[in-house]
């Protein structure tokens, strides 16, 4: 769980503080989701990979931590303070706030279904097929539904989903972009 006290700010002001090259974005989503959307000269660095990644930061520059959402970003920022940064903020809304505010977005042609939508699918298939396994072939197959109903209650209350960390790895979900380069919203 977040932590974090790091200051938010609208889309607005981190793209004109950003415009110089003084500043970076700090784009921490997955590698999916960068490939398809994304900001243009912003910096990629998943989340699951930042604390192994640092190195590869400038601490005299303020970087501008972007997600879906803000969650990740906040996540982030709690990693940056841990390791001495000082010089950061978080971008208020995630970038789909940036794009609902009319600031530029790049985006490709390349779609695969978004991550949580494949964990959901997943999921949905595997309670299913294991509950009617349980009804018409042996009840053992319930321990597969309460199976996920155990991971599902991790992922929502930690935030952590591994089967979203296994999907962003597997190859249709690897992005095609090499920008200077994965789950949870």
């Amino acid at each position: 769980m977040s932590t974090s006290t790091a200051p938010s700010v609208p889309p607005q002001s981190a793209f004109e503080k950003s415009r110089d090259g003084e500043n970076v974005i700090l784009d921490v989503r997955t590698g999916v989701e960068f490939s398809e959307k994304r900001l243009t000269n912003s910096k990629h660095l998943p989340l699951d990979q930042l604390k192994d990644s640092l190195s590869q930061l400038d601490p005299s520059k303020h970087h501008y931590l972007l997600c879906l959402s803000g969650k990740r970003a906040a996540k982030a920022a709690d990693i940056l303070a841990i390791n001495g940064f000082e010089n950061f903020s978080i971008v208020d809304g995630g970038i789909d706030a940036w794009e609902r505010s009319g600031l530029p977005v790049e985006r490709t042609e390349r779609r695969v279904l978004p991550l949580m939508n494949q964990v959901q699918l997943i999921i949905g298939v595997l309670a299913l097929t294991g509950s009617l396994l349980a009804i018409f072939i042996n009840p053992i197959f319930a321990i597969l539904p309460a199976f996920l109903g155990a991971g599902l209650i991790l992922a929502g209350s930690t935030g952590w989903c591994g089967l979203a960390l296994l999907l962003a790895k597997m190859p249709w979900n690897r992005g095609t972009v090499r920008c200077q380069t994965s789950c949870s919203t």
